[in-house]
């Protein structure tokens, strides 16, 4: 595989991220926690799919530009960022939880990544910048936030005329209907899930779609059973 000349070592910025207005902290404050709860097990989770996850991998990889500056928001523990930050030729993650942050930062610091850097930010809240990156990844988080139009916006805000946005999502309303309605409002009911939106992959793209993003492909890469992440490249308009 292609490697990119390995640039300076990059230092994160400190983000603006805070609450969009009207709203308070007690969202973000909710999901943090829920999520620096089980963040220790979660690192330790392995792959349900690694061949799925892999093919996602090479997929994004193809996409990358020369030199890219990228942005993944819901980084989680890293491990991702991990992989594709050899690939650009700068790259923050950010997710809302300090202790998946901090998690991130401890992989990073055991196996360098010049490119990559780790901040605390949520996928909610303006402070992400204004035409600044190439390429955002969002993976297993648009389904998390708390207003899906809301959170495109800043996503879109933050990418360069012409840049990517692509994501993975897990599909809820793809599921056995019994899981959105029984068995998750059970779960959330206990603690034992986070507050998540629920949609299909048409809803998405729609949404996409009304950002004024020019949908480039839609696809699925997983290899068990029926896939509900759809991986989506969109890009905006140049």
């Amino acid at each position: 595989m292609r490697r990119l000349p390995m640039p300076m070592p990059f230092t994160a910025p400190a983000l603006q991220a805070t609450p969009h207005a009207g709203a308070d902290a007690a969202p973000v404050a909710r999901k943090a926690r829920f999520w620096d709860r089980i963040a220790p097990k979660y690192a330790a989770e392995p792959i349900a799919d690694m061949a799925g996850y892999e093919a996602t991998l090479q997929r994004v990889q193809a996409l990358l530009p020369p030199d890219a500056h990228v942005l993944e928001v819901g980084c989680g523990t890293g491990s991702t960022a991990m992989r594709l930050a050899p690939f650009t030729g700068r790259m923050l993650a950010t997710d809302v939880a300090p202790g998946m942050i901090a998690i991130a930062r401890q992989r990073l610091a055991a196996q360098p990544v010049p490119q990559l850097g780790f901040a605390v930010a949520d996928a909610d809240a303006p402070g992400l910048g204004q035409g600044t990156y190439d390429v955002v990844l969002a993976f297993s988080m648009l389904h998390l936030v708390d207003d899906l139009d809301h959170a495109l916006d800043l996503l879109v805000q933050a990418l360069r005329p012409g840049g990517l946005l692509i994501s993975k999502t897990p599909c809820i309303n793809e599921m056995n209907p019994l899981i959105p309605r029984l068995a998750l409002p059970l779960m959330q009911a206990i603690g034992k899930a986070p507050q998540v939106l629920c949609f299909d992959a048409q809803h998405l793209r729609s949404a996409l779609v009304r950002r004024g993003l020019e949908v480039v492909s839609v696809e699925r890469h997983g290899t068990r059973g029926k896939d509900i992440r759809v991986f989506i490249v969109a890009r905006k308009p140049g």
